[in-house]
C-alpha cells in the first residue's frame, strides 16, 4: 500500500530541512493520492522539475515507491520555463502537489529513474 500524498510531501520537506535545503509546500493538492511534483531551485535563475514516475517504470517487488522522473529535458533550465510547464501541469492536474526546495547545488532527495 502507498503513503498517502499529504503523509509523504511532509516526510519530504522534513528531510530537505535536515539536509539544509529549505522546502515549501507551494500547492496542496488530493490528500491521498495526488500527483506530486517537485521544483528544485538553484537560486541562480535556473531550477528543474520533477514529475511522478509512469506506472510502467516501477518495480513490482516495490510498488509502493514513489518514483520521480525529469520534466524537462536538460534538467536544469531557466526558472521560466519551469513555472510554464508548472502551469500547464495545474491546468491538466488541479489536485496535484508542488513542492519547492531551494538548494545552490541542485540536491533533489529523490529516488529518480
Amino acid at each position: 500500500m502507498r503513503l498517502k500524498s499529504a503523509i509523504w510531501v511532509a516526510a519530504y520537506v522534513r528531510r530537505c530541512y535536515v539536509e539544509g535545503a529549505p522546502a515549501v509546500v507551494r500547492r496542496r493538492g488530493a490528500e491521498e493520492a495526488g500527483a506530486i511534483f517537485v521544483k528544485i531551485s538553484r537560486l541562480d535563475g535556473t531550477a528543474a522539475l520533477f514529475a511522478p514516475a509512469p506506472q510502467a517504470s516501477f518495480d513490482e517487488a516495490h510498488p509502493a515507491e514513489r518514483r520521480f522522473v525529469s520534466s524537462l529535458k536538460g534538467g536544469f533550465v531557466r526558472d521560466q520555463d519551469v513555472e510554464a510547464r508548472i502551469l500547464r501541469e495545474m491546468e491538466f492536474d488541479s489536485d496535484l502537489w508542488l513542492v519547492e526546495v531551494e538548494d545552490r547545488q541542485g540536491r533533489d532527495f529523490l529516488d529518480l529513474i
